[in-house]
C-alpha cells in the first residue's frame, strides 16, 4: 500500500488500512472501494492523507505494532471514559486497566519494530487515537530503558489517561493554568483516587506539560523535579500532536520533521535522554511514504531497519503499465545516496 494526500485519492480505488469512527466501530474497512462520496465525507473529517492498495505495493506493509482488536478496544473505552466524565458518572477503571495490558502485550511481542503511527485520524476519534499513539510510544521508550512489567503498566496507564482531565473542559477553563482548572489540574484529580491505577498514574497526568527548563505548567517544575514517566509522556505527546494538530490551522509535519522539531527541543522543553531513546523507536519514513532520493529518482518506502531509522529500503518503478521495471535500494547498504524530500 502507499500512503497519499487525499487530494491524490480518486474514486474507485482501494482503502488500505481500516479508519475507526469516535466510539470505536468501523467508518470504513479496509479493501473497501472507496466512492465520490466517501471521499469527499473523509475531506469534511478532516482526514488529510489516506493508505491506499496499489499492485505495485501489495506487499508493504505499515508493520502495526498493535493489533486491530486492540486498536479498537481503546478507541471503545477511552470514548466511554470521556463521555462518563462529561455526564458526571463513573467510569470504568478496570476496562481501562484491560486495554492498557492487551497494549502491553501486543508491544512486548512486537518490541524489534520501529513505531510508525498509521492510524488514520478525524475531527471524531483524534482524541482518543492521540491518546493511544502517545501510550504506543511512551511504552516502547519504556521497554527500551529497562523497565519492569509493573512500571510499564504505570507508565502507559498515565500516557493512555494523559488528557483524561479535558474531559468535560471549556476553552475557558484553560486560560488560567495557575487555578487547578487546567487540564493537568484536573487530570489529576480525577486519577488520585483511582484505586486501580497508582498515585504515579495521576502525576503523568499532572506533569506531562511541565519542561525540564522550568517553563511548563502547572507548576512550572524542573529537572529532577519531573517524574521519568511524565518526561517519556511529554516526548511522546510532542511528537503526535507536531503530525497530528490539535488545531486545524497549525501545519502538520511530516515524522522526520517532528524529529528535527523536538531535537532543538532537547532540555528546554524535553528531556535529552528521553529524546534520545525516542529516536531510537520511531520510524521517520514509514512504509508507504513516496520519497525523493539524492540520485533525483522517486520511489516508495518498503521496509525499515531497526536502529537505522533514517535508511530505509525503497522501491523505485519506471515504465509503463505492463513493463514496469522495478528495483529496490537498501538505503543501509548504498551509504552515498539519501533521502532528499518526502512527497505528498
Amino acid at each position: 500500500m502507499r500512503y497519499v494526500s487525499i487530494d491524490n485519492v480518486e474514486p474507485g480505488q482501494f482503502l488500505g488500512k481500516t479508519i475507526y469512527s469516535g466510539n470505536g466501530t468501523v467508518l470504513l474497512s479496509g479493501g473497501v472501494q472507496l466512492t465520490v462520496y466517501m471521499i469527499s465525507t473523509l475531506n469534511r473529517i478532516g482526514v488529510t492523507m489516506l493508505y491506499i492498495q496499489d499492485p505495485l505495493y501489495e506487499d508493504v506493509e505499515t508493520d502495526d505494532m498493535l493489533s486491530e482488536a486492540t486498536k479498537q478496544g481503546i478507541i471503545q473505552e477511552m470514548s466511554s471514559a470521556f463521555e462518563a466524565i462529561r455526564s458526571g458518572k463513573e467510569w470504568n477503571t478496570q476496562m481501562i486497566g484491560t486495554s492498557v495490558e492487551n497494549l502491553l502485550q501486543d508491544v512486548i511481542g512486537n518490541k524489534e519494530l520501529l513505531v510508525q503511527l498509521t492510524d488514520i485520524q478525524t475531527s471524531d476519534n483524534s482524541q482518543y487515537i492521540h491518546a493511544m499513539n502517545v501510550c504506543l510510544l511512551s511504552s516502547v521508550m519504556g521497554i527500551n530503558m529497562g523497565l519492569n512489567y509493573q512500571q510499564l503498566k504505570e507508565l502507559a496507564s498515565g500516557a493512555l489517561l494523559h488528557d483524561i482531565g479535558k474531559s468535560g473542559m471549556t476553552e475557558e477553563d484553560e486560560i488560567l493554568p495557575g487555578l487547578r482548572t487546567h487540564h493537568t489540574w484536573r487530570g489529576f484529580e480525577k486519577l488520585k483516587n483511582k484505586r486501580e491505577f497508582g498515585l504515579l498514574v495521576a502525576h503523568v497526568a499532572l506533569q506531562h506539560h511541565e519542561r525540564v527548563d522550568g517553563a511548563g505548567l502547572p507548576r512550572g517544575l524542573a529537572g529532577d523535579e519531573i517524574h521519568l514517566y511524565a518526561k517519556i509522556v511529554s516526548a511522546a505527546d510532542t511528537y503526535d500532536r507536531l503530525i497530528h494538530p490539535a488545531l486545524p490551522e497549525e501545519k502538520a509535519l511530516l515524522p522526520h520533521e517532528a524529529c528535527e522539531e523536538m531535537m532543538a527541543m532537547s532540555e528546554k522543553q524535553l528531556d535529552y535522554e528521553v529524546l534520545l531513546q525516542f529516536n531510537r523507536i520511531i520510524s521517520i519514513y514509514p512504509n508507504g511514504t513516496a520519497v525523493r532520493l539524492s540520485t533525483r529518482e522517486t520511489g516508495v518506502v518498503v521496509r525499515q531497519h531497526r536502529g537505522l531509522p533514517g535508511r530505509p529500503v525503497v522501491r523505485i518503478v519506471r515504465g509503463e503499465a505492463g513493463n514496469f521495471d522495478v528495483k529496490e535500494l537498501d538505503l543501509a547498504q548504498e551509504t552515498t545516496v539519501f533521502i532528499e524530500a518526502v512527497l505528498t
